[in-house]
């Protein structure tokens, strides 16, 4: 993990204006509802996960591309899913700047994942939602793992690490953190009394 973070050049994937505070512990907004985590909180979610060298991963929500970068230099192959089609070139040009042939930015709707390539190893989540798709879970491999921070309160949320063991998914919360909220993962209103 630590190798990834130092080959891996974090001011390539921020606006040029704010390049200067690239390595700051604050999360840095580089489009419209996506935003770099903060190193700390990115570094702990890869613990977390425990990436190995043979895993497909997939990264929803990858926004301009540096968590899944990262996992470029962690696992075999690594796509990046973004559903706005202007993300999806810019990463796609930041990785052949860099040097990155096993990372590859796709196009799609954020709450499918992507199950016309996975199962996957280990999917990431780049942002914080309050329900968890079941297709994400759908696309795990036998004993893969999901890391998404599920919100618990007014911008809190817990990061959960997702396990798939035969048709069941269980997961266990890792550390508490408060990511960019991703729009579109809500939860519905449902009727009390």
């Amino acid at each position: 993990i630590v190798s990834a973070f130092s080959r891996v050049p974090r001011e390539a994937f921020v606006p040029k204006s704010i390049q200067a505070s690239a390595y700051a512990e604050y999360e840095i907004p580089t489009s419209e509802d996506r935003a770099l985590w903060t190193p700390r909180d990115l570094g702990k979610m890869f613990t977390a996960l425990d990436p190995q060298k043979d895993d497909i991963s997939l990264v929803i929500a990858a926004g301009a591309g540096y968590s899944a970068a990262l996992l470029g230099h962690m696992t075999k192959a690594v796509i990046a899913l973004e559903s706005d089609p202007d993300l999806v070139d810019e990463m796609g040009g930041r990785f052949a700047d860099i040097g990155l042939d096993q990372v590859v930015a796709v196009h799609s709707p954020l709450s499918k994942g992507l199950p016309d390539q996975g199962p996957y190893d280990l999917i990431l989540v780049a942002g914080m939602v309050e329900t968890v798709p079941e297709a994400w879970f759908e696309q795990l491999n036998e004993r893969g793992r999901l890391g998404v921070v599920v919100a618990k309160g007014a911008r809190l949320g817990g990061a959960r690490i997702y396990t798939r063991s035969g048709d069941k998914v269980a997961y266990r919360e890792a550390f508490e953190c408060c990511p960019p909220v991703l729009p579109g993962f809500a939860e519905k209103p449902a009727f009390v009394f």
